[in-house]
């Protein structure tokens, strides 16, 4: 146990100094006021003097995610919401859970690369470029480290017969995280099914039966 913390620890400050893609603090930190009373592209900082150590820290990723759920995984983020220490300094975290079978859906992050490390069980992973759509894919086992770069779709996939697990980090505070299907069948308002269906090369009915499946009931 000791040694796969400390594996995670030396992984996240190699990514701490290996990239960034948020503008770099123009002091030692700019700890996010996580009730602003004015809006700005960001969080804006909290009065230094009011700043404590719990303000760095965050409790709880020794602890396996639910994975009790359609998807058979979990994903538990370590962002500026819910870590304010992490405002301007370009880096984000998150423990990736998987039962076996579990799947973290294609999506992507419009705001960061992600770096991806196996520390138990076997995944599938893979991303498609915007190049011809070429699809690169990799099965992982434990201590394998993967990258997706930003923007491109990718997914996480539990081929084995037992629970896996993950970690990540990435190049913004807040990466943001777009799941294609719910983006395209769950849109609120809902796409139309004249556009879906001449997309996807497919009938109204099907599209209309695959919106269905997102909605927010579902």
């Amino acid at each position: 146990m000791a040694s796969r913390f400390l594996f995670v620890t030396l992984f996240a400050l190699v990514i701490s100094q290996a990239f960034g893609s948020d503008p770099s603090q123009l002091q030692d930190f700019c700890v996010a006021e996580m009730n602003p009373q004015v809006f700005v592209n960001g969080v804006v900082c909290k009065n230094p003097n009011a700043v404590t150590a719990n303000d760095f820290f965050f409790p709880g990723l020794d602890k396996a995610g639910n994975t009790n759920n359609s998807l058979g995984s979990n994903v538990t983020a370590v962002a500026v919401n819910n870590l304010p220490g992490l405002n301007t300094l370009g880096i984000s975290f998150a423990r990736l859970d998987f039962a076996p079978g579990g799947l973290v859906p294609p999506h992507y992050h419009p705001r960061a690369t992600e770096i991806l490390v196996v520390i138990e069980g076997t995944l599938e992973v893979a991303f498609v470029s915007s190049t011809n759509n070429q699809l690169f894919k990799k099965i992982l086992n434990k201590g394998d480290v993967y990258v997706f770069p930003q923007g491109l779709i990718h997914f996480q996939f539990n081929r084995g017969w037992t629970n896996a697990v993950a970690f990540s980090g990435l190049s913004s505070q807040n990466p943001g995280v777009v799941f294609v299907a719910n983006a395209v069948f769950g849109s609120n308002p809902p796409i139309s099914d004249d556009v879906l269906a001449k997309a996807f090369k497919l009938d109204k009915k099907t599209i209309d039966w695959l919106q269905a499946q997102f909605t927010s009931g579902n």
